[in-house]
């Protein structure tokens, strides 16, 4: 049943100041500063997220709906352009909600059913992007989205400001193009 006009405004604010709130760096905030920043009494933070778990997991959901969306959206001259603007985005997300996500796994066992449907939605989303720049021969056949999300996980991981690691995933992404093999490659028949 969809909610009431006023009762959704106030479910939106929630998200919104919990959102800015948890991409803070060393982001600590209580349930108690979250209603204070979203304006809205602690009451109407609990009925609407019973708990902090359920609050996290409304907003990991949402960003992982964002970027399911951005996948059929996503703009570039050739396919494998169109893979980077979304590998780019993939990397903004995972970036950005580090502090979120770390939250859920501290209190979640390793098979938690948000993190395994939700990854596998962002696999569904991705993989027609990966296939179209693979079949223009933008991008290496040889490797899965598996494979390309956690390199771009692997490079949103490290220590750093941005002006340090984006160059380093660009490097990444210039990788997924044919024909740059590493250096046990070359000299290989071929």
């Amino acid at each position: 049943m969809p909610k009431r006009a006023d009762a959704q405004r106030n479910r939106d604010k929630i998200l919104a100041a919990a959102r800015i709130a948890f991409a803070e760096p060393d982001a600590d905030v209580s349930m108690a500063e979250i209603s204070r920043r979203a304006g809205v009494g602690m009451a109407t933070l609990y009925r609407n997220f019973p708990s902090r778990r359920e609050l996290l997991e409304a907003l990991y959901t949402d960003e992982v709906d964002a970027l399911c969306e951005a996948a059929a959206t996503v703009g570039g001259a050739t396919p494998g352009a169109r893979l980077e603007a979304w590998l780019q985005r993939f990397f903004l997300y995972f970036t950005s909600k580090r502090h979120i996500a770390a939250e859920l796994l501290e209190h979640a066992a390793g098979d938690d059913p948000v993190f395994g449907r939700n990854r596998a939605r962002v696999l569904a989303a991705g993989q027609p992007l990966l296939a179209a720049a693979q079949e223009a021969r933008d991008v290496r056949d040889d490797l899965t989205l598996e494979q390309v999300l956690d390199l771009v996980i692997a490079v949103a991981k490290l220590p750093g400001e941005s002006a340090y690691v984006e160059p380093i995933l660009r490097t990444a992404l210039d990788g997924l193009a044919p024909g740059r093999r590493g250096r046990a490659d070359r000299g290989r028949p071929g």
